[in-house]
């Protein structure tokens, strides 16, 4: 089955498919719980060395203390901005790293920086090792899921990035040899990356470089239970981090948008969110879902009242909060 197209040559995911002819279809299969993703556009870091769990946990929102095979980290800035979102897997020996596209010169260029004298290795294995996107959250004993013997546990458990939020987020991202890519793929049916936007869309899960801006905090974006813990020790950023959970809320909050489709039309990303004569936000995800109709994701205004009805360039849209 030929590829088609990405929806937009500068899209974030230009490079691999959109969809393989049939994108309701493919969104159904996804929601059903079978088929695969060619995510392989995005990043692979490994992290080696005995320090780097202690390490880690020192430059990152999450626990690297307690042992662990999968979880979700942010690296933010020192005002608590997010800069990177690290999908995060150990097998007993390296530490696998996950991250969007285009994002992978900089976060390995930020490492290596802190390494100072620890023992830590950190690579960029991109060119040898690819991400697939499959549903449900898979075990070792999946039958459809054959790993590669690198990325099995001493147990038998094969590695793979299982999201902790939300509970409708019910996916996996596996690693695989770049060279057994078309293999993997061609073992289940193609599903294009419009069936996994809309799956991510439906189930309110942000993503860096569209939900997530330069002035996104984790808590306008739903990222605190997941991604932050709210008890470690010191880490670039904890201070806005704490501040904003102990004492008020965020500026700002992550909505899904139910878009008015009667006239079947799309806002562009970036559109303005406005409620009344004012502007409120941005839209910063949409994608035409096979159930909701066109439907997207914004980052407004906390005052927005929350039964509102708002409007996307010129067209309705009611809000489901993900952030309350």
């Amino acid at each position: 089955m030929t590829a088609m197209p990405t929806m937009d040559e500068n899209s974030i995911d230009a490079g691999v498919a959109w969809h393989y002819g049939d994108p309701f279809r493919e969104q159904k299969a996804l929601a059903a719980g079978t088929g695969r993703v060619d995510l392989s556009h995005r990043g692979v870091i490994t992290v080696t060395g005995a320090d780097r769990h202690t390490w880690l946990h020192s430059l990152t929102t999450a626990d690297f203390r307690d042992p662990f095979t999968s979880l979700q980290a942010l690296i933010l800035s020192p005002q608590g901005h997010i800069e990177h979102d690290l999908h995060v897997i150990d097998d007993g020996s390296t530490t696998w790293i996950i991250v969007e596209p285009n994002t992978v010169s900089e976060l390995v260029r930020y490492l290596t920086m802190m390494k100072f004298m620890l023992q830590v290795q950190v690579a960029d294995v991109t060119p040898e090792f690819a991400v697939v996107g499959a549903p449900g959250h898979l075990t070792s004993s999946h039958p459809t899921w054959h790993s590669p013997p690198s990325l099995v546990l001493d147990s038998g458990v094969t590695d793979f990035y299982v999201p902790e939020r939300p509970g409708s987020w019910q996916v996996s991202e596996l690693i695989v040899p770049r060279e057994d890519l078309a293999a993997e793929l061609a073992d289940e049916l193609a599903v294009g990356t419009w069936a996994w936007e809309a799956h991510r869309i439906r189930a309110g899960v942000p993503r860096l470089h569209l939900d997530i801006d330069t002035r996104t905090i984790p808590h306008e974006v739903g990222l605190i239970s997941a991604a932050v813990h709210l008890n470690k020790g010191c880490y670039r950023g904890q201070e806005t981090v704490a501040k904003v959970y102990n004492l008020g809320k965020p500026p700002r909050r992550l909505v899904q948008l139910l878009l008015d489709g009667s006239t079947n039309e799309v806002p562009e990303l970036g559109a303005s969110i406005t409620f009344g004569e004012k502007v409120v936000g941005a839209l910063t995800s949409v994608v035409q879902d096979y159930e909701l109709g066109p439907v997207g994701l914004g980052v407004i205004k906390r005052t927005v009242p929350l039964e509102a009805v708002l409007d996307v360039s010129g067209i309705a849209a009611s809000q489901v909060p993900v952030v309350v």
